[in-house]
């Protein structure tokens, strides 16, 4: 793909992870009504510390992004964020599954413009 394009999702991607990464500690952002069971399990993940762990994953992997340094790193760590954040609302709450899928999307490309960092971890 053009590398402009690549630029214009970077940076659109990293201020998109800051703005959610930093909401996981300034909570500026009123939360969604959930399913009771999504609810429970997310307090759950709330009280063990888990979503500031997640909020600081998305704050470097922006930071990353936007400043093109160690972006395929991070594109990679925050797969598992994306993934989880997908299986999350596929089993507890999949009316509100498109933030998720946004999220999944945008790394998935994250990975693939990256994809010429990884040659040498695929090596057999």
């Amino acid at each position: 793909m053009n590398s402009k394009v690549f630029l214009g999702i970077r940076i659109f991607f990293g201020i998109f992870l800051l703005f959610f990464g930093l909401d996981h500690f300034f909570n500026y952002m009123p939360f969604p009504e959930m399913a009771p069971e999504a609810n429970e399990y997310f307090g759950n993940l709330l009280s063990t510390g888990a979503m500031q762990l997640v909020g600081v994953v998305e704050i470097l992997a922006g930071f990353a992004f936007i400043f093109n340094k160690f972006g395929g790193l991070m594109a990679l760590i925050l797969m598992s964020v994306s993934i989880n954040a997908v299986l999350f609302h596929v089993s507890l709450d999949p009316e509100k599954i498109w933030g998720a899928l946004v999220l999944l999307a945008l790394n998935i490309t994250m990975v693939y413009f990256y994809r010429n960092q990884y040659k040498d971890l695929l090596k057999g």
